[in-house]
């Protein structure tokens, strides 16, 4: 959480509704993703007699341009715009998307502690704690595990006081991914069933959805990894095991780059479902696309440099 001190949520929200804002100036302001300011991203390292060149998806200028219209999203019609209490909200998204967690926590809070069932508010904080233990180092699992805990606490209350909010389902499945992935490959097997049901009900809510297109790409390909024995474990724990294969995982994460071209983590995850299917120099393409892009959490620092050690784990496959 660092060193700084953070403004007790009950007052910031005082303070703000004093203050006279909230009038309904600006209201979309700062929703959309943070600028291609946020980052000067690495330079991309070819493979060795290989020029690095733009990945070609279909439609990815028309959805890049998409996706800098302000709008309003839907979860957010909950609480009514022009109002002080939608405004924090709003102020909260903006810290959000420019990392300050500690800021975002706080307004997001003041607005709980007023509308504790607010399915809006409820999953943006399923959001934040999941990006607040991710930004922790993976070596430290006990420090990660009480936000992505909460995390699926927070996911849990939206979707139970709304089962219509697409990103409500996105975030349980997320926090319930990285709770498991922080407790071990066991308890992932535990909750494929409850994660992919998750993500089935976000992309049937929203197709768009690329953090669920992004996930749903994941699970498919670590199902399709998984080894003899964590099938026989798994069929033992749950009676059947989701379907997953490397073509829908490509299939899922080239959608999510369409929708939203600017994450890392989508081209990541494409990078590392060619490594597993040896498809090396593609890998190297889609990795290197991936060091273009812009900063949007603070754990893309870390996928960061994992995605350049693996460039050059891979450039020497494809130079042997």
């Amino acid at each position: 959480m660092g060193n700084k001190k953070a403004v007790p949520a009950s007052l910031l929200l005082t303070a703000y509704l004093l203050s006279g804002h909230g009038s309904g100036q600006q209201l979309f302001a700062g929703l959309h993703i943070r600028s291609l300011q946020a980052a000067v991203p690495p330079k991309p390292v070819s493979a060795p007699g290989h020029t690095v060149s733009s990945l070609s998806f279909p439609a990815v200028t028309l959805a890049a341009k998409a996706s800098e219209k302000p709008a309003v999203p839907s979860a957010q019609q909950h609480i009514i715009p022009g109002t002080g209490l939608y405004d924090v909200l709003r102020k909260g998204d903006e810290a959000f998307y420019a990392m300050d967690y500690e800021k975002a926590d706080s307004l997001y809070t003041a607005v709980l502690q007023k509308t504790p069932e607010n399915a809006a508010v409820n999953w943006k904080l399923a959001r934040l704690y999941v990006s607040m233990g991710e930004a922790l180092p993976p070596e430290s699992p006990e420090k990660r595990q009480p936000y992505f805990a909460k995390a699926v606490e927070f996911a849990k209350t939206s979707t139970s006081h709304d089962d219509s909010i697409a990103e409500g389902h996105t975030w349980l499945a997320a926090s319930l991914g990285v709770l498991a992935d922080n407790t071990g490959a066991r308890e992932k097997i535990k909750r494929a069933n409850s994660i992919k049901r998750e993500l089935d009900r976000a992309l049937e809510l929203n197709p768009e959805d690329d953090v669920a297109l992004s996930i749903l790409g994941s699970f498919n390909r670590e199902i399709a990894d998984m080894g003899w024995l964590e099938k026989v474990f798994a069929k033992t724990f749950l009676g059947s095991l989701p379907e997953g294969s490397h073509e829908e995982a490509e299939k899922m994460l080239k959608k999510a780059i369409v929708v939203n071209p600017r994450v890392i983590r989508h081209y990541h995850e494409l990078g590392l479902l060619y490594r597993d299917m040896k498809r090396y120099r593609e890998a190297v393409d889609v990795l290197n696309e991936a060091l273009t892009k812009p900063v949007l959490m603070k754990s893309d620092e870390r996928r960061l440099k994992n995605i350049q050690a693996l460039i050059k784990k891979l450039s020497k496959k494809i130079d042997a």
